[in-house]
C-alpha cells in the first residue's frame, strides 16, 4: 500500500513523472504515483497540478492531450495566464458555428452553453475583444476594431481546431445580412 508523502516530496514525484513520460489524465497520473508508492486523492492531485502550474495541452489531430510544466526558472502559470488554454478547450467543446460582420461576431453553441463560453472568452482577456453578451445558445462578441469581426471569427475557429479540419468560419458582410 502506498504511503502519503509531504507536499514537497509529492510535488517532486509529480514533476519527475510528467517530465519522464506523457501523462494524459489525472487518473493516469494518480496510477503512476501509486506505482511509485505515493497515495493521493483526486482533489489533492488537482490542487498539486495547479500549484505546480501544470497545464494540459490539447493533442494534435485527435491525439490525447498531455500535461506539461512551466520551464525551469519560469513562474508557474497563474489562472489568468491559463485562461487562453481554458478558452481553447471550451471552444473545441462548444463552438458549433461562427459568423461575423463589421465588429460583431456571433458564436453558436449547444443549448445552455453560451454563458459558459462567454465566461471563458472574457477571462482569456483577448486584446481584440471589447465585450461579450450571452444568451442560451448564442454569444455576441464585440471587437475593438470596427472591422475586426472576421479576423476574430477566424481566430476563434482556429482556436477551436475547426481550421485544422478545414472548416472556415462563416462570414457575412453588412450587405449580405438583409439578403435571403
Amino acid at each position: 500500500m502506498a504511503a502519503p508523502l509531504t507536499r514537497s516530496a509529492r510535488h517532486a514525484r509529480i514533476v519527475e513523472l510528467i517530465d519522464s513520460r506523457p501523462i494524459h489524465s489525472q487518473s493516469a497520473l494518480a496510477e503512476a504515483l501509486e506505482a511509485v508508492g505515493v497515495a493521493v486523492t483526486q482533489a489533492t492531485l488537482s490542487r498539486d497540478l495547479d500549484e505546480l502550474g501544470a497545464v494540459k495541452l490539447r493533442g494534435v489531430d485527435g491525439e490525447p492531450g498531455v500535461y506539461v510544466l512551466p520551464q525551469e526558472g519560469a513562474d508557474p502559470l497563474r489562472p489568468a495566464q491559463r485562461a487562453p488554454d481554458v478558452l481553447v478547450h471550451r471552444l473545441g467543446e462548444l463552438l458549433t458555428g461562427v459568423q461575423a460582420t463589421a465588429n460583431l461576431v456571433v458564436v453558436r453553441t449547444p443549448p445552455g452553453a453560451a454563458q459558459f463560453l462567454a465566461s471563458a472568452l472574457d477571462k482569456a482577456g483577448l486584446p481584440t475583444v471589447l465585450g461579450t453578451i450571452a444568451g442560451d445558445d448564442t454569444l455576441l462578441v464585440i471587437t475593438r476594431d470596427p472591422d475586426g469581426g472576421q479576423v476574430l471569427a477566424a481566430e476563434l475557429s482556429t482556436l477551436a481546431g475547426r481550421g485544422r479540419r478545414g472548416i472556415p468560419p462563416e462570414t457575412t458582410t453588412p450587405h449580405e445580412q438583409g439578403e435571403s
